[in-house]
């Protein structure tokens, strides 16, 4: 069964709730850059973030550089944004 993309409605309606997201460029995928004290609690930030997306069986794309981690999500057996990627975003949020 394919995974729906979140229609533009149920896109504003999820950016809502997760206010520190942002809307990719292209509307695919949302975005969010995290910033800590050192490069030690972006990593062990990662690890944990790891853990959770082999939970979700959804797997971020990032990137680290010393204390900054940028995540993007999107679905791509849905072709863009879905809700999956929402639930992730929240689940990374818990962790923050």
């Amino acid at each position: 069964m394919p995974i729906p993309q979140l229609t533009p409605t149920e896109c504003e309606e999820a950016l809502r709730q997760l206010s520190d997201w942002t809307l990719r460029d292209d509307g695919l995928a949302i975005e969010r850059e995290f910033r800590f004290r050192d490069f030690s609690e972006a990593f062990g930030f990662m690890t944990r973030v790891a853990l959770l997306a082999e939970q979700h069986d959804h797997h971020p794309e990032w990137s680290n550089v010393y204390n900054r981690v940028e995540i993007t999500l999107t679905t791509h057996d849905a072709g863009g944004l879905s809700q999956r990627d929402v639930k992730m975003a929240q689940a990374i949020d818990a962790l923050v």
